[in-house]
């Protein structure tokens, strides 16, 4: 199994990101649904539209860019056990499967979200808005990869020599 080292992925990571940020810019318009309650409406970026989630303690992310949707994955990390040092390589995983997009759908197999999950109706396991909730999509595709590789370096290497994680 072929590994990949820290600084090639990271090269890797900022050519893809550049990219993404891209095209991003070109054909979407980030939306902040809902903010954690603690959080006051004038950190909401970009002057979206804020309001507070039912639960008071979710963000809630609907039709966020891909540079967006990596932020909250990063942020993610340390609640799943995995250092920074690992979200090069799920950065990767994540370009390849989806280019961080949120309504990414493969034709052929069913497979939805950021993390394709098969069948994507799986991540309603995070949550209900699993559709359209990067948050949520990102929240199970890190468990996913915790359960089944261990850490996103670990479920990268896996992608590389199957196509697939």
């Amino acid at each position: 199994m072929a590994g990949i080292t820290n600084s090639h992925a990271v090269a890797l990571l900022q050519q893809e990101r550049d990219q993404i940020v891209a095209m991003s810019k070109a054909t979407r318009t980030l939306t902040v649904v809902a903010q954690p309650k603690l959080a006051s409406p004038a950190s909401a970026s970009g002057g979206s539209a804020s309001t507070t989630s039912g639960s008071g303690n979710a963000t809630v992310v609907a039709g966020a860019s891909p540079a967006e949707a990596q932020s909250i994955a990063q942020s993610m990390m340390g609640s799943f056990g995995f250092p920074q040092s690992e979200f090069s390589c799920l950065v990767a995983i994540w370009n390849h499967e989806s280019g961080w997009e949120y309504d990414a759908e493969n034709a052929s197999s069913g497979a939805y979200g950021i993390p394709q999950a098969l069948p994507g109706y799986k991540m309603a396991s995070a949550g209900p808005d699993w559709q359209t909730d990067v948050a949520t999509q990102i929240r199970w595709g890190l468990g996913y990869i915790q359960q089944v590789y261990g850490n996103p370096c670990a479920a990268y290497n896996f992608d590389l020599a199957n196509g697939g994680y």
